[in-house]
């Protein structure tokens, strides 16, 4: 039996919480535009992209290590607590973990914000990996959508 479990992070970054958020949220359009080195597109299959309820499928820029498509659906939204969370439904990653969902939740910390993502996995077999690299590939994308807004 494959063995399942819960992985975290905390990134503080710069920009306000009310900016990242919105930036974050609105990862459908400026992801692929800004960060085409990993993400090829970014399309909405059901839904508006934002609500709940709503699907979209990723599909990576060819160094993605992992995962080339992964096609997820917002589970819950909170606008008032910054917080989404979301489950992956098809696709690359399937094939590694038998279930994936995230939560990203954030929150005013001084003048910038703090970024938890969590995620909790079941692995698809007992020889994969603890899921860090899509932990890792998560803080990166904060921080350069966090150097983004910085910039504006």
């Amino acid at each position: 039996m494959a063995s399942g479990g819960k992985l975290e992070v905390d990134v503080e970054i710069k920009s306000a919480a009310k900016k990242f958020w919105d930036n974050i949220r609105d990862s459908t359009n400026l992801f692929p535009k800004a960060f085409p080195d990993q993400y090829k597109s970014i399309d909405i299959l059901e839904g508006d992209g934002k609500a709940a309820g709503s699907i979209r499928l990723f599909t990576y820029a060819e160094g993605s290590p992992l995962v080339k498509v992964s096609k997820e659906r917002i589970d819950t939204v909170d606008e008032a607590k910054k917080e989404v969370s979301y489950s992956v439904i098809e696709g690359d990653l399937l094939k590694y973990y038998r279930s994936f969902k995230a939560t990203i939740v954030v929150t005013p910390k001084g003048d910038g914000s703090l970024v938890k993502w969590m995620c909790e996995y079941e692995k698809a077999s007992d020889d994969v990996e603890v899921p860090h690299v899509i932990k890792d590939f998560v803080v990166k994308n904060f921080l350069e959508v966090d150097e983004l807004i910085l910039k504006e």
